[in-house]
């Protein structure tokens, strides 16, 4: 059983980690962009959970894949930072917000984007922090305040001054410097009780999040129930296209490296999966000529194929090739429009087939197999 997350850097993957209690594999993913939950989601992995992402660099994650996660059965968990933010816009739809900062955006405490955001080093550097976040900020001087090392007024102008700052400038030292009208012992004094009185309150969501989805699987999982019809787009359809050309992860990108192994093996895939591709977008000039009739031909041709006699067999096939039924359906929708293109074409196919053959080398194989079989018959 593996729980998938997304996470930079508000907690690292050791730390991550180290929250688990339960008898399951944390596969811990770098911040979500558009399209990685999608990806993560073709795994079929117990729960999903949304830590960090991605802002401004790339596309952020969308909120439809998360609904088409939880469409799928597969529960998705978000808190801390961006997984605060998707949580608090899609609880109403079942996905499931942890700590403070996600009920601050669910209750409208918060409202900006900035508040979470912080400039952040590359994978190979540990994502490390290179700014403080807005809502750490507010937490530590909430705090200083309560334990009356700053005053009311004075945290209120340090709260003001950071929030004026530009979000990958922010920082404690650069509110040192900006705010205005707070006595310099004051500043001083919350100076000196940073180093031990600062709260990571990202730090200690993200925390909650691993350890809600540890509880969830530990008491065992159920498929998750939603009560919306997940509508299939023509934006939803261009961000699988985008998706499918991105690096692949789990069983996938283990069966392409796997294929790599084999230069000459991979080759010959590379032809067949071109001549699929291309095939299917001069099939597409006949859509209207392909009805559900020949969709259901290849459905039970898959079938008899791979020897799929019950609904119970289609499920334990889907697991195995690590795929979903949407995506299944694509393929099938995919063969039909082929089948009718090969049909229409058969005649003016054979010298390409006979030229291809002879190129992959199997011309001569066939060739001797034949002559061999009319020796003996």
């Amino acid at each position: 059983m593996t729980a998938v997350i997304f996470t930079g850097p508000t907690i690292s993957a050791v730390d991550a980690r180290a929250e688990c209690r339960g008898d399951f594999e944390l596969l811990c993913l770098p911040p979500a962009a558009q399209g990685d939950v999608y990806r993560a989601a073709l795994e079929g992995p117990a729960a999903i959970g949304i830590i960090d992402g991605y802002f401004d660099r790339v596309p952020s994650v969308w909120h439809k894949e998360i609904l088409w996660a939880m469409s799928q059965g597969i529960p998705v968990f978000g808190g801390a930072s961006m997984g605060a933010l998707r949580a608090a816009e899609l609880e109403v739809f079942g996905m499931v917000g942890v700590g403070l900062i996600f009920e601050a955006y669910r209750d409208g405490i918060l409202e900006d984007d900035d508040e979470v955001a912080v400039a952040h080093a590359s994978a190979e550097y540990g994502f490390r922090a290179g700014s403080e976040s807005m809502v750490n900020i507010r937490a530590t001087l909430a705090k200083a305040q309560a334990e009356g090392v700053v005053g009311e007024a004075a945290g209120r102008k340090m709260v003001d001054a950071a929030k004026r700052l530009f979000y990958a400038e922010r920082t404690f030292p650069g509110v040192f410097e900006s705010v205005e009208g707070v006595d310099a012992s004051e500043l001083d004094q919350f100076r000196q009780w940073l180093p031990t009185g600062r709260v990571d309150q990202k730090r200690l969501d993200a925390a909650a999040v691993i350890r809600v989805i540890d509880r969830f699987l530990a008491e065992g999982t159920e498929p998750k129930a939603v009560s919306y019809h997940f509508e299939r787009t023509h934006h939803w359809e261009e961000m699988i296209r985008l998706c499918e050309t991105r690096t692949r992860i789990g069983p996938d990108a283990l069966v392409l490296n796997e294929l790599r192994q084999d230069q000459f093996r991979m080759e010959r895939a590379r032809e067949g999966a071109l001549g699929w591709w291309l095939g299917a977008l001069q099939a597409e000039r006949h859509r209207e000529l392909v009805g559900a009739e020949a969709i259901l031909e290849q459905s039970a041709a898959l079938c008899r194929n791979h020897g799929l006699a019950s609904e119970e067999d289609v499920e334990a096939w889907l697991r195995r090739q690590h795929t979903s039924r949407e995506q299944l359906s694509r393929i099938f929708e995919t063969s039909a429009l082929l089948a009718h293109t090969v049909e229409s074409a058969k005649v003016a196919l054979e010298p390409v087939l006979l030229n291809y053959l002879r190129w992959t080398g199997e011309y001569q194989l066939l060739l001797d197999c034949a002559e061999a079989r009319s020796v003996t018959d």
